[in-house]
């Protein structure tokens, strides 16, 4: 089983949408008996949180199925759990790297290096660009399900 945990800053914009995205790929692909897919933030200004209603809005737009997520902040337990802990941006990274120590099973990183061009994906908070956000998203996600299965 591949257990993802996907980090952004508050976990209600980025990381539940790569969180959906990444269900949405794996159920419509009758593989979803091999993923535990969750989402978590590195601050604690959202927690308790639903999904951002622009996040909400693409989501539908694109027929995914976004649940009653409430936004959790990432624990140091969650190394031990999680096989890839990704980020959204080096922001992120940074975060991530300082609540969870030390990385020695190299699980920290970020969704859009598993892409042909690794950077980071804007956050909708500020941008307002939902659209692009979700782009980004599905690239990264598709890539990282095509990696996977390589190594499976």
């Amino acid at each position: 089983m591949h257990k993802i945990l996907f980090i952004c800053h508050g976990n209600i914009c980025r990381s539940p949408m790569a969180q959906y995205v990444l269900q949405d790929m794996v159920e419509k692909r009758g593989i979803a008996d091999q993923f535990y897919i969750d989402s978590a933030a590195t601050s604690t200004e959202e927690i308790g949180n639903g999904v951002h209603p622009g996040t909400r809005r693409k989501l539908r737009e694109e027929g995914i199925y976004c649940g009653d997520h409430r936004a959790r902040q990432l624990r140091r337990e969650d190394y031990d759990r999680y096989d890839y802990i990704l980020g959204m941006d080096q922001w992120n990274l940074r975060n991530m790297k300082r609540m969870l120590r030390e990385d020695p099973e190299h699980k920290i990183g970020l969704l859009l290096d598993f892409t042909g061009h690794p950077r980071d994906i804007a956050d909708p908070w500020y941008t307002g660009d939902f659209d692009a956000t979700y782009e980004d998203v599905r690239e990264g996600c598709e890539a990282l399900l095509e990696y996977l299965q390589k190594m499976s």
